[in-house]
């Protein structure tokens, strides 16, 4: 039985990674992968939002970049895809970069919980210690929750992300996960597994195993990534995110093809 696909991967044009597109795609077919997907950050209707995102004149590039990929490991199945920022009222600009390719999945991701601050950038972390932390998680979810019932996503990327310098509330934040949840097995979005937390200062998938026990309660379903932003991180760390798939109770994931899904069995 084949691996899971890693369907969370970078590329230089996000201007915080390394290696093209058919390094990774290489690796991939090292590791024994029959499927991955390129999802790098999608351009904002201004290019000096942030530095960390193609810019729009750059989006068909990076078609063309997967593409070489895919004539370059005919054998691999290749996703085309994006990690799409949601922030509230920028639903017609996603709607409009979903218009424009043929991608297989978009992933809806919650960086910003304002227009400034970005609560995973390690060049913030002095915000973190104006605000208390359940404040910016309940701030987060709210937009997270927003993101699964706006339908525009096929998977909500990295969903308990504020974690990722150990700013964890005191609070239980059970009430936050499950109204997210709902949300998203309303809109039928599945979430991911994504193993870039491991190499975090939280050193934790994101979602953790008690969120992803919530999720399968709530029969949202699943998808694999590592985030990658380099070839060696493709599929890193999938034999821990695939037990703790199965440690939650799930035994299927979800694949995608043209902005629709299949079920398949984990290994």
């Amino acid at each position: 039985m084949s691996l899971m696909p890693d369907y969370h991967m970078h590329t230089p044009l996000c201007r915080h990674a390394a290696g093209e597109p058919i390094e990774y795609a290489a690796r991939a077919v090292e590791l024994g992968l029959v499927e991955i997907g390129f999802s790098d950050h999608s351009p904002m209707p201004r290019d000096d939002f942030d530095d960390w995102r193609m810019r729009y004149s750059q989006l068909s590039e990076y078609v063309e970049k997967v593409e070489a990929a895919r004539r370059a490991f005919p054998q691999l199945t290749i996703r085309l895809a994006l990690e799409v920022d949601y922030l509230p009222g920028g639903e017609e600009w996603i709607r409009h970069l979903a218009s424009l390719h043929p991608w297989d999945y978009l992933i809806g991701s919650v960086h910003y919980v304002s227009d400034t601050w970005d609560v995973d950038s390690p060049f913030k972390l002095s915000e973190w210690k104006k605000r208390d932390p359940f404040e910016v998680w309940s701030l987060y979810f709210e937009r997270l929750t927003s993101a699964a019932a706006s339908g525009l996503f096929e998977i909500i990327g990295h969903a308990d992300l504020p974690k990722k310098f150990n700013y964890v509330p005191k609070e239980d934040c059970t009430p936050l996960f499950r109204k997210f949840l709902e949300a998203a097995k309303k809109a039928d979005c599945a979430i991911e597994l994504n193993t870039a937390g491991l190499r975090k200062d939280c050193r934790e998938i994101y979602p953790s195993s008690r969120f992803l026990e919530l999720a399968f309660a709530a029969g949202v379903p699943i998808t694999f990534g590592s985030d990658a932003h380099a070839p060696g991180e493709v599929g890193v760390d999938f034999d821990k995110s695939l037990a703790a798939a199965k440690a939650a109770g799930y035994r299927k994931f979800r694949k995608f093809a043209g902005r629709k899904w299949t079920e398949a069995s984990l290994p």
